[in-house]
């Protein structure tokens, strides 16, 4: 369906769905919403333990509406995080989850590292996963 005439802002929604497709499968979730919070928290989480300039290399290489979920809310200004150790980047994607905690938050947040590395250049995702503390490298591998 065409709407824009724009070719990326057509393909929008459904590359969204792809990820959010692929987040399910890998998690093995029926929850769509559920994939959409872990996606969000986490892509929030690394946007904030990363400085400006890497946290907009990684988002220039995000598609359209994954790039305004990674940017929503974002304050440049209190970019890198701290602390920003493996506790605080977990604490941060379980605190949404007060509701239906998450069973497994490493599982969880790998997932979505794995989704990244699937669809970000190889380049950038090594950057991005060496801006990390030694930690939270190991939840990228």
């Amino acid at each position: 369906m065409v709407t824009t005439g724009n070719k990326t802002l057509d393909h929008a929604p459904l590359v969204f769905a792809e990820w959010l497709n692929q987040l399910c499968d890998d998690l093995g979730w029926p929850d769509k919403s559920r994939a959409y919070l872990l996606l969000h928290e986490t892509l929030h989480a690394v946007r904030d333990f990363l400085s400006v300039d890497e946290a907009a290399d990684l988002a220039a290489q995000l598609p359209v509406l994954v790039r305004g979920v990674f940017y929503d809310g974002w304050d440049p200004s209190k970019t890198p995080a701290k602390p920003r150790g493996k506790k605080d980047l977990l604490a941060r994607i379980e605190a949404r989850f007060d509701k239906e905690p998450l069973e497994d938050p490493e599982r969880a947040a790998t997932a979505v590292f794995d989704l990244l590395r699937r669809h970000v250049s190889k380049g950038e995702f090594d950057q991005v996963r060496k801006a990390m503390r030694k930690p939270i490298q190991e939840l990228w591998d």
